[in-house]
């Protein structure tokens, strides 16, 4: 380049009909953040429902094995 800076991180290109199109706007999506929030508290409930049948299965083993000792 014969001394140009390019300043502008979106660059605009011009198609066949004659159309501006900038390559930064067109790469853009929409994040709906209620998606998201639903994405985390169905983790949260999951990660809820396995601790909850771990701490259970331990707590039956404990009484077993109490039960068995016992006898």
């Amino acid at each position: 380049m014969s001394g140009e800076q390019i300043t502008n991180n979106s660059v605009e290109t011009q198609n066949l009909e004659g159309e501006l199109h900038s390559s930064k706007a067109s790469s853009k999506k929409r994040v709906d953040i209620n998606v998201l929030l639903n994405k985390v508290r169905s983790a949260q409930k999951k990660e809820k429902r396995e601790s909850t049948i771990f701490f259970s299965l331990v707590a039956v083993v404990i009484v077993i094995t109490g039960v068995i000792v016992s006898i």
